[in-house]
């Protein structure tokens, strides 16, 4: 949730974060940490949008919480008019990123990993723009 926040605080327009890992590898309690960040005052309000595919939340930036789960096929996202939030106004993440076709991703992206080491315990592995890593891992702010 703490690292969430800090990537939340740091986003600017247009940032896409993909999230992987397995199920209850806590996605959705990281996205609820990136609402915190972005304003969004009750971050239990953030649900997993698994059958809706897309959950949109207004904040300081909008956050466009994608979850990509139920996809069965890379064409099927072509159906699913995903560009309208990505690389847009907002900070878009996406659960199950790893489904994403890559053609969708901007210039820049992030990817958080989220491994389970055990019960209550999880391994993260960053990917992305130094500068945002380092402001987001730095900054207690």
């Amino acid at each position: 949730m703490e690292l969430g926040e800090r990537f939340g605080k740091h986003s600017e327009p247009g940032a896409l974060i993909l999230l992987s890992g397995e199920l209850g590898a806590g996605k959705t309690v990281l996205v609820k940490g990136i609402a915190l960040g972005l304003g969004i005052e009750d971050p239990d309000s953030v649900t997993s949008p698994s059958f809706i595919i897309v959950n949109i939340y207004p904040a300081r930036l909008t956050l466009y919480h994608v979850d990509l789960y139920r996809i069965e096929h890379p064409n099927e996202v072509d159906q699913l008019g995903l560009e309208d939030f990505l690389g847009g106004d907002g900070v878009a993440v996406v659960e199950w990123g790893e489904y994403l076709p890559r053609r969708y991703l901007p210039e820049e992206w992030m990817e958080i990993r989220l491994e389970m080491t055990g019960e209550e315990e999880r391994r993260i592995t960053l990917n992305g723009p130094r500068e945002l890593l380092t402001s987001c891992l730095q900054n207690q702010s």
